[in-house]
């Protein structure tokens, strides 16, 4: 029976990818002919959350015990295995009630990495998780620790690779590695343009983790050119693909007074304060279950509605700092204006500075322009796809 399980997968995955039109991005779960023998035989512990499928509505985790992968474990990065939980907020333990799976949380603000015990339970790691490529997107951070902690137990890791779809260009300031954290892990821009299988690589490869054994698997009919919309929100206030390509430059308003449109029907869409009283969009934050607790909560925020921008511009500005100086500006609060995860979101101390001098967005830019250049060009050997 498992010989005949293991050739109807093979041809499965065969028909899936042929039947795939030209133009038609594959991620890489769906070459289980790529690493199904992999798994086979050995205990297989799962780093994914929701954006995890495999084919229509089918989970890859549904699909592996399906097929009779022996999971051991699921770990949830941040907002959980299933997506719901508001950003920054603990996931907890729990137990997959479909499949019967422990659930074990790599984002409860103690736990960076499974305790030797949970470690020795398993042969090998797969995981595959959308990402947005961006430095303070947390889904890569919780990958790259379970790859130290792999290479220190001599696991294989597997990586599923998915399209990034902030993957066409590369923009914003390398980390400072003095304000490495939880949004901030590795010495990369705020856009870094690559896939989740390729900071594996590029952080295995420069040092920035452990010499692990890593092993992607690539998707198909895409590149870095390649404008790849999301079929499943990647968390819960990234709702919608207009504030994936707004992500980039919205969230430094998170380390600001300023809100983003949490607790509204457009998160990271807007952007706006009480007392920005004479702008003509308003919004007024309301809990609910993506953002409980959103700045600003029942009060009337003025500012931007940026809903109606042109996708093409907003990918020709990239990390756009013209919108945080239109906020400081108005609001005449000086440094008051700023929070200390300003520095964590953008990397840098001189960003803030140079604001508060009164530097115009295109100054700004141009002292990063080279490190960026530099850094595309160290990333160039980790490519998996063509730029």
């Amino acid at each position: 029976m498992d010989a005949i399980r293991r050739i109807l997968t093979l041809v499965s995955a065969l028909f899936a990818i042929a039947s795939a039109s030209a133009d038609e991005v594959v991620v890489g779960a769906r070459d289980t002919s790529a690493y199904m023998a992999e798994l086979r035989g050995r205990r297989v512990a799962v780093l994914a959350n929701h954006t995890a499928m495999y084919r229509g509505d089918e989970h890859v985790v549904d699909m592996l015990h399906r097929e009779g992968i022996n999971i051991v474990g699921i770990f949830a990065p941040e907002h959980g295995f299933r997506g719901a939980v508001e950003a920054g907020l603990s996931v907890r333990d729990d137990v997959d009630k479909k499949t019967g799976i422990a659930i074990l949380s790599l984002y409860n603000g103690n736990t960076k990495r499974p305790s030797d015990s949970v470690m020795r339970s398993f042969d090998v790691l797969v995981v595959d998780m959308q990402d947005v490529g961006l430095r303070f997107y947390t889904y890569y951070i919780s990958m790259l620790r379970m790859i130290d902690a792999c290479a220190d137990y001599g696991q294989r890791v597997i990586i599923l690779d998915r399209p990034n779809p902030n993957g066409h260009y590369v923009d914003g300031p390398i980390l400072d590695m003095r304000y490495k954290s939880g949004v901030g892990h590795i010495p990369v821009p705020v856009v870094h343009g690559l896939t989740m299988g390729e900071i594996a690589l590029m952080s295995v490869g420069e040092g920035w983790a452990k010499s692990a054994d890593v092993m992607v698997v690539r998707c198909q009919n895409y590149d870095h050119s390649t404008h790849y919309e999301l079929p499943i929100a990647p968390s819960p206030n990234l709702a919608t693909q207009q504030s994936i390509y707004l992500y980039p430059s919205l969230c430094l308003f998170e380390g600001t007074v300023v809100s983003v449109g949490r607790g509204t029907d457009f998160p990271f869409e807007v952007y706006g304060h009480p007392e920005m009283e004479e702008r003509e969009f308003s919004f007024t934050p309301e809990a609910r279950s993506a953002a409980m607790t959103p700045p600003h909560k029942d009060k009337v925020c003025y500012g931007e509605d940026l809903r109606g921008l042109r996708v093409e511009d907003i990918w020709r500005e990239g990390v756009d700092l013209s919108y945080v100086i239109d906020a400081y500006t108005d609001l005449s609060m000086g440094d008051s204006f700023f929070m200390p995860m300003f520095e964590k979101l953008i990397g840098v101390s001189w960003v803030r500075d140079m604001i508060i001098e009164g530097c115009s967005a295109t100054e700004i830019e141009a002292r990063w322009t080279e490190d960026v250049e530099r850094f595309k060009e160290q990333r160039r050997k980790y490519l998996l796809y063509n730029e």
